[in-house]
């Protein structure tokens, strides 16, 4: 790669990173979260606090007192959204307290997240009913900014992380769904939910299996849920599920008749996200 080219298109921006799903989880179907990370100490071991968006879709903030906001939903500009991120959260580090990044010519070659993050601390990740993160905690709220902030929550689905499998989603919109981004290779994913699906087995907790959307590289499986299904109820069923697609993706014999129909219907419903 030339120096002053840009970044060539990776599938997977986001693998090698810690909690990869949960990134790409971040960055499609999340719409209020927090996420720790840190630099490595050639980049100053500085805390990071990955954020799903910022106010006027800022790339990053540097918080006046101090913290550094880095936001997964802006527009990558280049074929890296790694590259992309990576440049945005070195800015920020480097511009003074009260300073927002925003998106600007597209960077050239230089470190990802994966050279810029230490790859050591955990990806955990917190989701919020609204956008206060945004705001020094040491600073008055004014009754504009209040109102902003409120604003910006109420256009929100609501989302809650389930804690029995890594990365599935609980959302309540026009009826409840789980959104679960999965670290398999697609079509061995498809291939799974495929057998699972020719058995009458690939619902959950009385809901269906309604189809997968990649993003980042990756599939993010949907299930449509019985209406009124809270979060809560989903722990036990979502493990039970996880069970079977564990036992499913160690088949390795090919697809009967009747699991290659159900493959090609799954094919069929799924679309690409950025």
């Amino acid at each position: 790669m030339a120096k002053n080219s840009t970044p060539d298109f990776v599938l997977r921006p986001f693998e090698g990173l810690p909690g990869e799903t949960d990134w790409v989880a971040m960055r499609e179907v999340v719409p209020s979260a927090t996420a720790t990370a840190r630099t490595t100490a050639e980049h100053g071991a500085r805390d990071v606090l990955v954020v799903t968006v910022l106010p006027a879709g800022w790339a990053a903030l540097h918080r006046q007192d101090g913290v550094i906001l880095l936001a997964v939903q802006t527009l990558a500009g280049s074929g890296d959204t790694s590259r992309d991120l990576a440049a945005a959260l070195l800015e920020a580090i480097d511009v003074e307290p009260g300073t927002s990044v925003e998106l600007g010519a597209l960077p050239g070659a230089g470190p990802r997240l994966q050279d810029v993050l230490d790859l050591d601390v955990p990806f955990e990740v917190t989701v919020h009913e609204d956008f206060a993160y945004w705001l020094d905690p040491t600073q008055e709220v004014t009754p504009d900014v209040q109102a902003s902030l409120d604003e910006a929550a109420g256009s929100m689905v609501p989302t809650v992380k389930l804690d029995a499998v890594p990365s599935a989603y609980w959302c309540r919109m026009s009826r409840e769904f789980l959104r679960w981004a999965r670290p398999e290779p697609e079509d061995a994913l498809i291939d799974a939910i495929s057998r699972l699906h020719a058995r009458r087995e690939s619902g959950l907790a009385g809901g269906k299996f309604v189809g997968a959307f990649r993003s980042s590289g990756l599939l993010v499986p949907v299930w449509e849920l019985p209406r009124g299904t809270e979060a809560d109820e989903l722990e036990g069923p979502v493990a039970e599920l996880d069970a079977r697609l564990t036992e499913a993706l160690a088949v390795t014999e090919p697809l009967d008749a009747n699991e290659r129909r159900a493959r090609a219907g799954i094919v069929s419903r799924q679309v690409t996200l950025r």
